[in-house]
């Protein structure tokens, strides 16, 4: 038998109250001026997810590929201006903050440079595409006092809020696993983006798009396909893994794991890309604070043969949580006694165990009310809901009113981070040993 009850959330920013009514007091009409560096999708989505709140204004975009820029001023006014070098939008004075929407090789570099100009930062996930670069990252945003916040929006999901608080409140009992995947079935989930016929050197700034990665001669598909590359982007685990490291960090409240292992391959897209499209991983977390140690099991396979779908499952000893497009929580209850085993005993011991047993287990008359149903509660959000909206408000409302963000760069590396160790668990095959207090990788 089960029941089920249905709750559905109210739609609302995962923002604390506290930053919310600072916000308020801002005027509208007091407009945040932006700019957006990096104009391909997942750039121009963050844009007009930041233009959807009140008294924001794009004034100005930069890419390497002119199409892109004659684009942005199809979509966003004839005056944008417009650039192929990020340092003419960085040395304008009438922005206030950016948007880093670039290939994963220009995370780090235009972050601290945006942030040493005075300008806050909006940087897509994962933050750094090195190990080595994390610690500068964190280090500018203290030193300069700006706001930075990485963009992976579960962070700001009222569902992932809703998963934190019955997590905190014990509702599975004890967590010992969690199981996260991502998986796609197609050429475009697969990173397969359009080529533009127009793609040739004269529309292209080779050169900056490559910054300091190796170089090499003129070749588009790198540039429109850059995340099938090690040379410029981190591939499954820094496209994807990364998200679910986020989220998984902000409903348990943990900082990182001990021991990373990755394996996986390069099965179907043999494209010439040299990243897997499948991957799996597995990490130790330890005990931290009331959250005992659990083990994390994350999945990404891009030849699923089904829909895209993702999602994850937190196992305790009272039951199992899951997310989706909302939470579910289910709870199979525990057995109030152990129960036996004594058939291959004699019968004279098999007698004195059940005697011990019973004066410890006594036995009780079975009832109607002593049957007890499986449980099961289903939270949904809203219709229609967008929890990457939620993230850019939480963005534009600390920008006007100065109070921290919770994904800023040290929570971004503490999920970038266990991403790359993927990485190079993956392409060195062994098993890592990481520090997620110091943020530093641990030799032995």
């Amino acid at each position: 038998m089960s029941t089920t009850r249905r709750h559905f959330l109210q739609a609302g920013s995962a923002l604390p109250l506290a930053s919310q009514a600072l916000a308020q007091k801002t005027s509208a009409n007091d407009n945040i001026q932006i700019a957006l560096i990096g104009a391909g999708g997942m750039g121009s989505g963050d844009a007009n997810s930041s233009l959807a709140q009140k008294g924001v204004k794009l004034v100005a975009v930069a890419d390497v590929y002119q199409g892109r820029l004659k684009r942005a001023k199809e979509v966003w006014g004839a005056d944008l201006f417009t650039t192929r070098d990020y340092r003419e939008i960085l040395s304008r004075k009438d922005i206030d903050a950016v948007i880093v929407g670039t290939p994963d090789h220009w995370h780090s570099r235009i972050s601290i440079d945006a942030m040493e100009a005075g300008k806050d930062v909006y940087c897509e996930k994962p933050m750094v595409q090195k190990l080595d670069q994390g610690e500068a990252v964190v280090e500018a945003q203290k030193r300069t006092g700006r706001i930075l916040q990485v963009g992976s929006q579960r962070v700001s999901s009222i569902v992932y809020q809703k998963a934190k608080e019955l997590i905190d409140a014990g509702v599975i009992g004890e967590l010992n696993l969690v199981e996260a995947w991502w998986d796609r079935n197609s050429a475009i989930g697969a990173w397969q983006y359009s080529i533009p016929p127009d793609a040739t050197p004269e529309n292209i700034d080779w050169d900056r798009f490559l910054g300091q990665a190796p170089k090499r001669s003129f070749e588009p598909i790198r540039l429109f396909r850059w995340r099938n590359y090690r040379d410029y982007g981190t591939g499954v685990a820094g496209d994807l893994f990364v998200h679910l490291f986020s989220g998984m960090h902000f409903i348990t409240g943990a900082i990182g794991p001990t021991r990373v292992h990755a394996t996986g391959g390069l099965r179907f897209w043999k494209d010439g890309r040299d990243v897997p499209d499948v991957m799996l991983g597995i990490y130790d977390y330890p005990e931290r604070g009331k959250m005992p140690a659990f083990n994390l099991a994350l999945r990404v396979n891009f030849v699923n043969g089904a829909a895209e779908n993702s999602g994850f499952r937190f196992v305790g000893s009272e039951g199992t949580l899951s997310v989706d497009r909302g939470v579910t929580v289910s709870r199979v209850p525990r057995q109030a006694e152990p129960g036996y085993t004594i058939n291959t005993f004699p019968e004279t011991t098999q007698k004195e165990f059940l005697k011990q047993y019973h004066e410890k287990y006594p036995p009780t008359e079975l009832s109607a009310d002593a049957i007890r149903p499986d449980r099961q509660e289903i939270y949904n959000p809203p219709r229609g809901y967008n929890d990457h909206l939620d993230h850019h408000r939480n963005f534009i409302r600390a920008v006007r009113s100065r109070q921290p963000v919770v994904e800023d760069s040290v929570f971004g590396f503490r999920a970038a981070g266990p991403a790359l160790l993927s990485n190079m668990s993956y392409f060195d095959q062994k098993t890592l040993n990481w520090d997620p207090e110091s943020m530093k990788l641990r030799q032995g």
